[in-house]
């Protein structure tokens, strides 16, 4: 098991690694951060001393080793824009994040999988189709879109509720149903296919072939072995709460750390877009770390692999 737990945390410290590389050299061939700062007004000089300030006048590969040893001390930069911290910047607009993609986390399990599972265990009929046309709805539409939507529908046309801002309980409600429906779709589809497969194999009709109930069947065998697949799709879920909040914070006005993205992209404040860019990276490679590790809980044969390849 810990043979099984090094591989896997080494293969996040690479990947983190590689994003944190792949992020810094993209940023840095996207537009000169000075330049678009200053203005286009700016006269040279004022221009020159900002980069000479910010260190954007030396060489590329020298701003890369500077930035990762300044990491390693804890040091993510500061912010172009205000000077002020970018790890400050960052985690004063995480709890309005979190706001809502822990809601809307809640809608995509406590609706998807139910739903799946429902689906899976009347293949073919009324309900099944029922649920599959609601899933494809739901993955298909962009949320952006059925965000747009909802804010034409509940606050333009009805005036039920607020169509963006943070001021209270209530401005929440309409990006926490966009965030949650697109993902319960997925878990829908996900578990459905996870539960057939499981209800197809050999195991499950000798288990109703002896007269187990069709209840304990489901219950104790055909869903802790369609958890396996599940798990996946619910830790890349868990793994994208700060990501998949950008384009409905910039679509609902919400204070949160996607909106703060789009902004700091907008402006090329490099140090902030990289602080969160090693957060999401950070976020989901943790989650995909421990799905790996309930892999190999739920499944020993995960975990015995290197011995059986050694042998």
């Amino acid at each position: 098991m810990m043979r099984f737990f090094a591989s896997r945390l080494l293969r996040a410290a690479i990947t983190i690694v590689m994003v944190v590389t792949f992020a810094f050299i993209v940023l840095r061939l996207s537009g000169d951060p000075a330049q678009i700062i200053m203005g286009a007004d700016a006269p040279p000089e004022a221009v020159d001393a900002f980069r000479t300030a910010w260190g954007l006048d030396q060489p590329v590969w020298l701003q890369y080793f500077h930035y990762f040893g300044a990491i390693f001390q804890g040091d993510l930069g500061r912010s172009m824009r205000d000077g002020r911290d970018a790890i400050v910047l960052v985690t004063e607009r995480i709890p309005a994040t979190l706001a809502l993609t822990i809601p809307a986390l809640i809608i995509k399990l406590g609706l998807g999988i139910p739903a799946g599972i429902t689906a899976a265990l009347h293949r073919n009929s009324f309900i099944d189709r029922a649920v599959m046309l609601l899933a494809v709805a739901g993955f298909t539409v962009p949320s952006f879109v059925l965000g747009l939507l909802l804010v034409l529908v509940f606050a333009v046309q009805l005036g039920w509720l607020p169509s963006g801002g943070q001021e209270s309980w209530r401005h929440a409600i309409l990006p926490i149903i966009t965030m949650g429906v697109g993902g319960a779709a997925v878990l829908a589809r996900f578990t459905r296919s996870a539960m057939l497969e499981v209800l197809g194999q050999p195991y499950i009709r000798t288990a109703s072939a002896k007269g187990v109930p069709w209840r304990s069947v489901v219950w104790g065998h055909a869903l802790p072995n369609a958890a396996i697949p599940t798990v996946t799709i619910v830790g890349f879920m868990v793994g994208s709460l700060i990501a998949g909040a950008v384009v409905v914070e910039s679509v609902f006005s919400w204070p949160g750390v996607g909106r703060l993205l789009v902004v700091a992209v907008a402006n090329r404040d490099l140090a902030v877009v990289q602080c969160i860019l090693l957060l999401v990276a950070a976020t989901m490679v943790t989650a995909n770390l421990v799905v790996d590790l309930l892999y190999g809980l739920l499944d020993p044969r995960l975990r015995n692999q290197p011995k059986r390849a050694a042998a």
